[in-house]
């Protein structure tokens, strides 16, 4: 099986964090799970949003706002698991 690529990588950290916590990440974050510098961790982060997927950032910044099915943002769509509500559906 191939080793998992930087973007696979970045998507799972993103994706875990919202999972565990219902906030994503910042890329330091995405940075210091990845072992890289800072700035190689943004790269990360505006690699994976570049590509074709579901989710975005917020305009000009570095900041995660979405990534299907979560969305980093409180809005109408609360999502609610055994009781728990800390997520957003996109």
């Amino acid at each position: 099986m191939a080793e998992p690529t930087t973007l696979d990588k970045t998507y799972h950290i993103i994706m875990k964090r919202l999972v565990e916590t219902g906030k994503a990440p910042f890329f330091n974050e995405v940075a210091e799970a990845l072992g890289v510098s800072m700035e190689e961790g943004r790269k990360a982060v505006q690699a994976l949003f570049a590509e074709i997927l579901p989710g975005w950032v917020f305009p000009k910044t570095d900041i995660i706002v979405s990534l299907a099915p979560f969305n980093n943002l409180p809005n109408q769509y609360p999502i609610t698991v055994d009781g728990e509500q800390k997520w957003f559906g996109q």
